[in-house]
């Protein structure tokens, strides 16, 4: 027994200076850590600020659950409390004896069948909104890889445009040093998906080996992404910005890595970054370089925009290597958001 208790004691001693020296360090690390803008921010227990009007609708919808969830938790605790203090025993309480109340069925039905409906109402107008990616200013086909982004711009200012955005080089560097350093820690990539203000983008989602999904909560932008179809959404930003989220669906060993960053510029920057990309991209075909793609299939498979828009998943074509022509690729696109 002796032994038994030594041996307790010891291990109960390492775990607890384990627990320091954790503590200390995490606490040393998040003194170093700011609230990132876009992103998330230090000891976050909400929602991310929204900036698009279907993020809005979400934390709405969240609010309102919440307060109807709260109430509902001190009503239904309070009485069961109340119930069991002011009716015990030793009080001389005796318990009521009745068999059934017909008011009560009726109230305990009717109370949840209108609580739900105030709920689902709401819930279906965001649904709904969610799934209207019609008339777009912007459409852009969004490719996960492992353990990378691709992003052509199909339709609207922009077209033709295509590149892959990884994890930028020095936020990996850090990682495989572990040395976490920066308030954009594995956040950051080396070719941010950029979009204009006020603008509305639709988001063609597919994959070119397992299922990834598009993530970036301040937009309120969930969307998988799988090999041989192709869903959709859409967002439209109301402040000028960078956005960071990342994969949402486990994918492989470097799942981590896989960041998304979304910078959002004033339309005149935006139709300046345009210019820009289209001459660094003639400049690489120019050379003899080529342009990589982030295509891994054909967009022959992307019918009309209806189909996507009405949330089902739409079969790609087979599947191309992933560094093909960027002329191929974007008359691809074009040829088949179009159709």
């Amino acid at each position: 027994m002796k032994n038994m208790a030594k041996t307790l004691t010891d291990r109960g001693s390492r775990l607890v200076l384990g627990l320091a020296v954790w503590g200390l360090t995490a606490a040393a690390y998040a003194a170093e850590v700011h609230d990132l803008s876009g992103g998330p921010a230090v000891n976050q227990i909400d929602l991310p600020p929204p900036v698009t009007p279907i993020a809005q609708m979400q934390h709405q919808l969240n609010d309102m659950v919440m307060i109807i969830c709260t109430i509902i938790f001190i009503g239904v605790f309070g009485v069961m409390f109340y119930s069991v203090w002011a009716h015990r025993k030793s009080r001389g309480a005796v318990a009521a004896k009745w068999h059934e109340s017909t008011p009560i069925e009726i109230t305990w039905t009717l109370v949840p069948f209108i609580i739900e409906i105030l709920m689902a109402l709401p819930t279906t107008q965001a649904v709904v909104a969610q799934k209207d990616t019609t008339s777009p200013d912007l459409t852009i086909k969004v490719t996960g890889y492992q353990w990378k982004w691709g992003y052509d711009y199909l339709t609207g200012e922009g077209e033709g445009i295509s590149f892959v955005s990884t994890i930028d080089q020095a936020q990996r560097a850090l990682s495989t040093a572990g040395t976490p350093k920066g308030d954009d820690y594995l956040l950051k990539v080396d070719h941010p998906l950029v979009v204009p203000v006020n603008k509305k983008v639709r988001i063609i989602t597919t994959a070119s080996d397992v299922i990834h999904a598009w993530f970036v909560p301040s937009f309120g932008v969930n969307q998988q992404a799988i090999p041989g179809f192709v869903r959709d959404t859409w967002f439209r930003v109301e402040k000028v910005g960078d956005y960071y989220g990342q994969c949402a669906q486990l994918c492989g060993k470097e799942h981590a890595y896989m960041p998304i960053q979304v910078k959002v510029l004033p339309e005149d920057e935006y139709k300046a970054w345009v210019a820009s990309e289209k001459k660094r991209e003639a400049a690489a075909r120019g050379s003899g370089g080529g342009v990589a793609s982030a295509q891994p299939a054909s967009d022959s498979g992307i019918a009309s925009g209806s189909d996507a828009s009405a949330g089902h998943a739409q079969p790609v074509a087979a599947e191309q290597p992933a560094e093909q022509s960027h002329s191929n690729r974007a008359s691809a696109g074009r040829a088949g958001v179009e159709g």
